[in-house]
C-alpha cells in the first residue's frame, strides 16, 4: 500500500498574512488602542452569556407566541398570516415579523425553548453592538480613549438594563423591535455624517420593518429621526427635504407591503385578524395596537388596567426597577451635551444627543401618560436611548472636564445616580442587601474626585472615572443577572427580585403564573359575567385543569405544582390523559379542540403539536368564529373537543365593548353536549350527534 505524495508546506507568506488579518482583526480599524476591539468582544461576550445562560428554563416563555411558532413550522400559510394555529383560524394580535426569525429557527432545530429563545438573546446583543457603533461615531471620528470609551459604556448600561435581560432572553414581539430601531439610529446618525440618502433610506427602511413587528409604537422614534436629519445633516434645504420623502417612501413600502397583501386577500382565503373587531388589519393597527392604547378606548381590550398613567411613571415602584436606574442621569445628559456641543463644528456630536434625546422624550412621554393597556415590558424601548446618552454624556463632558461646569456636571450626574440606586435597591431590602451602602458610598468619593477634575492627579482621576463607572451599572447589572436567572412565563413578565420587579398589578411575571389581584368581572365562577364557561371556572377552579405538562421537554416551566389552568396571561398545562385523549385520531379533525381564549387553546397545542381553535382570540373578545359558523364547522365533524374552565379575559372594572360570541357558543355547547371530565378538566365531545338546535 502506496501512501500520497506529501504535503506541501503552507507558504511562508500566505501564513504570515493570515497571522496579520488575525491581528487585524483582533485589534480593530488603525489608530485604536490595542485593547478597544479586545474590550468590544469581551463586552458582546459578556452579553451573550447574560442573554443565553440558562434559557431553557423558562420552557415556551409566552405561550401565546409559542403557539404561533409551532404553528408557523407546519404551515407557510401560518407563517406568513402570523396565525395562532397551522389550521389558519385566526392571527396573533400583532404584525408577525417577530415570529419570522423564531419560526425559521425552529423549522431547522424543531420546536423547542431553544430555538424560540435564542434568536431573541442574539438580537439582543446585535442590538449592544450596534449602539456601541452609534455612540462611538456620534462622538466623532477620532479614535481616542475617551470616543471609545463612551461607547463601551453605553452597551453596557443597555446590556445590564433589568428590562432588557428580561425581553431578550423572551419571546415578544420587543426584541425584534429594538433591534430594528437600534439600526435606524444608526443609520440617521450615518446619514448625518454626509448627507446619504442611501443611509436615510436604510433607517426609513428599519422603522418601517420596525412596524411589522410591533406595529404603531415603532412610529415613536420618527419625529426625533427626521427632525434630526433635517436641522443637521450638511446639506441645501430642498435637498434634505427631498431626501427625508424618499425615507418617507421607504418607510411606507417596508411598513405597508405586509399590510396590503392582507388588505387584499379576501377575508375566506386567510384567516381572521385578531384582535380586530371587524376582521381588519387597519383596524388593528390603528384601534388595538394604536390610539386605543394612547386614550384607552380600546374595542375588546383589556383597557387600561394601569392607573398610574402619568409623569412620574417611569421612576414609580412598577418600572423605578425595570428601566429607570439610569434614566435621572440620562436626562441631565442630554442637557448637558445638547448645550456644550452646541455650534456648527460640533455638528456630529450635537446630532447623536439630539437623536436619542429624541427618542427617549417622546417615548417616554407616550409610555407616562398613555391611558390604554400598558406593560412594564414596553420600557425595553428605553433601554437604548438611555444607554446611549449616558455614554455620549460621560464621554463629552470627560473631555470638557478642565472647564468647571463640565467637572461639576459630570460629578453631580455620578452622585444622582449613586443617590437614586440606593433608592431603587432599598426598594428590594432583601435582595443583596449591603449593595446599596456600596453604591452609595463609592457613587460620592468617586463624584467628590471628579468635581476637582482639573486638580486631581490625572491617575487618580481615572480610578475615579472607573469607580464611578462600576457603582452607575451596579445595582441594574445585580437586577438584570436575578432576572436572567429566574424562569419567566406568562403573557407579561416583569424585571428584577420579586419584591421590587412592580409588573402590571395583578399579574405575576415568572414561571407559576398571574399573582394577586386579578378578579373575574361579575360573581360568577368563570370570566364571563354571570357563571362562566361550561364546566370549569375561572383558573384556579376545581375542575380548570389537571396535571402535566404543556412546557418543552428537558427545561420546560410548570404552574405549581407540575402543571394546571391556564387562562387569560398563561398556557394551560394538560395532563398527559387530555392529551392523549387529544391526539387520537387527531388527523381526522381540522382542530383537535376548540377552547376559549389564545393561551388556553397555546398549551393544547404545544403539547399535543395539532392545531387547537382559540375561539374569540388572545382576550376571548374577538368575534370568531361567530356561532353560526362554530356550528358549522361542529356539524362538519371539523371540531373534537370543546374544553372548559376558560375566561375570555373580561376584568372588573372594565367594559372591553368586545363581541359576546365566545360566550354564546359555549352556552351553545353547554345546552347542546354532555359535559366530561378527562385529566381533571371538562370537555365536550363535538364528535358525537347533535343533540338541539342554537
Amino acid at each position: 500500500m502506496t501512501s500520497g505524495p506529501p504535503r506541501q508546506a503552507e507558504p511562508e507568506h500566505r501564513v504570515r498574512d493570515t497571522g496579520r488579518l488575525a491581528r487585524r482583526a483582533l485589534r480593530g480599524p488603525d489608530g485604536d488602542p490595542v485593547w478597544a476591539r479586545p474590550a468590544l468582544l469581551a463586552l458582546l461576550t459578556a452579553t451573550a452569556v447574560l442573554y443565553v445562560w440558562g434559557l431553557g428554563a423558562s420552557g415556551w416563555a409566552n405561550s401565546f407566541y409559542s403557539a404561533a411558532v409551532q404553528a408557523g413550522t407546519r404551515s407557510w400559510a401560518a407563517f406568513f398570516f402570523g396565525s395562532s394555529d397551522a389550521s389558519n383560524f385566526i392571527t396573533v394580535d400583532k404584525t408577525p415579523m417577530a415570529l419570522w426569525p423564531m419560526e425559521l429557527t425552529a423549522r431547522v432545530f424543531g420546536v423547542n425553548a431553544w430555538s424560540i429563545l435564542v434568536p431573541q438573546a442574539l438580537m439582543g446583543v446585535a442590538t449592544v453592538g450596534v449602539v456601541y457603533a452609534a455612540v462611538r461615531r456620534s462622538l466623532g471620528p477620532r479614535a481616542d480613549r475617551t470616543a471609545i470609551g463612551g461607547a463601551l459604556l453605553a452597551g453596557a448600561v443597555l446590556a445590564t438594563t433589568p428590562v432588557a435581560a428580561l425581553m431578550f432572553r423572551f419571546n415578544n414581539p420587543d426584541a425584534l423591535l429594538v433591534l430594528l430601531l437600534t439600526l435606524g439610529a444608526y443609520g440617521v446618525v450615518r446619514a448625518v455624517e454626509g448627507a446619504s440618502t442611501r443611509w436615510l433610506v436604510f433607517a426609513a427602511a428599519c422603522v418601517g420593518l420596525g412596524f411589522l413587528a410591533k406595529m404603531l409604537q415603532a412610529f415613536l422614534v420618527v419625529p426625533a429621526f427626521a427632525l434630526v436629519y433635517l436641522l443637521l445633516a450638511p446639506a441645501p434645504v430642498r435637498r434634505r427635504i427631498g431626501q427625508l420623502l424618499l425615507a418617507g417612501v421607504a418607510l411606507v413600502v417596508a411598513a405597508g407591503w405586509w399590510v396590503a397583501i392582507v388588505a387584499l386577500v379576501p377575508s375566506g382565503s386567510r384567516p381572521y385578524i385578531g384582535g380586530s373587531q371587524h376582521d381588519s388589519v387597519l383596524e388593528l393597527a390603528l384601534g388595538y395596537n394604536g390610539l386605543g392604547r394612547l386614550n384607552g378606548d380600546e374595542t375588546g381590550g383589556l383597557g387600561n388596567l394601569n392607573q398610574d398613567a402619568g409623569p412620574m411613571r417611569m421612576f414609580g415602584s412598577e418600572l423605578g426597577g425595570q428601566v429607570a436606574w439610569l434614566l435621572p442621569a440620562a436626562l441631565v445628559l442630554l442637557a448637558a451635551g445638547l448645550w456644550l456641543t452646541r455650534g456648527r463644528e460640533r455638528r456630529r456630536e450635537l446630532a447623536g444627543f439630539a437623536l436619542w434625546g429624541g427618542w427617549l422624550l417622546v417615548t417616554g412621554l407616550v409610555f407616562s401618560l398613555m391611558q390604554g393597556i400598558f406593560h412594564g415590558y414596553y420600557t425595553v424601548a428605553l433601554a437604548p436611548a438611555v444607554a446611549a446618552l449616558t455614554g455620549m454624556g460621560a464621554a463629552v463632558l470627560w473631555r470638557e472636564r478642565r472647564r468647571p461646569v463640565a467637572s461639576f456636571t459630570l460629578a453631580g450626574t455620578v452622585a444622582l445616580t449613586a443617590w437614586w440606586s440606593y433608592v431603587l435597591l432599598g426598594r428590594t431590602p432583601d435582595f443583596v442587601p449591603w449593595l446599596r451602602f456600596v453604591v452609595l458610598v463609592g457613587g460620592l468619593l468617586a463624584a467628590a474626585l471628579l468635581a476637582s477634575a482639573g486638580r486631581a492627579p490625572r491617575r487618580l482621576l481615572g480610578a475615579a472615572l472607573i469607580v464611578a463607572a462600576l457603582t452607575s451599572i451596579a445595582g441594574p447589572a445585580a437586577y438584570a443577572v436575578e432576572t436572567a436567572g429566574t424562569p419567566h412565563t406568562g403573557a407579561i413578565p416583569t424585571a428584577g427580585p420579586s419584591s421590587g420587579r412592580g409588573g402590571m398589578p395583578g399579574f405575576g411575571g415568572r414561571a407559576g403564573g398571574m399573582g394577586r389581584g386579578f378578579r373575574p368581572q361579575g360573581g360568577g365562577r368563570g370570566g364571563f359575567p354571570g357563571g362562566g364557561l361550561p364546566g370549569g371556572g375561572f383558573p384556579g377552579g376545581p375542575r380548570a385543569g389537571g396535571g402535566g405538562s404543556a412546557q418543552p421537554p428537558g427545561g420546560g416551566m410548570r404552574g405549581p405544582g407540575g402543571g394546571g389552568p391556564g387562562g387569560l396571561l398563561n398556557a394551560t398545562t394538560p395532563s398527559a390523559a387530555l392529551t392523549a385523549a387529544l391526539e387520537k385520531n387527531a388527523r381526522s379533525y381540522t382542530w383537535v379542540a376548540a377552547t376559549v381564549g389564545s393561551n388556553n387553546a397555546a398549551g393544547y397545542q404545544l403539547a399535543t403539536g395539532e392545531p387547537v381553535m382559540a375561539i374569540g382570540g388572545f382576550n376571548g373578545t374577538d368575534p370568531a368564529p361567530g356561532l353560526r359558523r362554530f356550528q358549522e364547522y361542529v356539524r362538519a365533524g371539523r371540531i373534537h373537543y370543546f374544553i372548559g374552565g376558560s375566561t375570555t379575559g373580561m376584568v372588573r372594572g372594565t367594559s372591553s365593548g368586545g363581541s359576546d360570541v365566545a360566550q354564546r357558543i359555549a352556552a351553545w355547547v353547554q345546552r347542546n353536549f354532555t359535559a366530561e371530565t378527562v385529566g381533571g378538566t371538562t370537555v365536550y365531545d363535538l364528535s358525537s350527534q347533535v343533540e338541539g338546535t342554537a
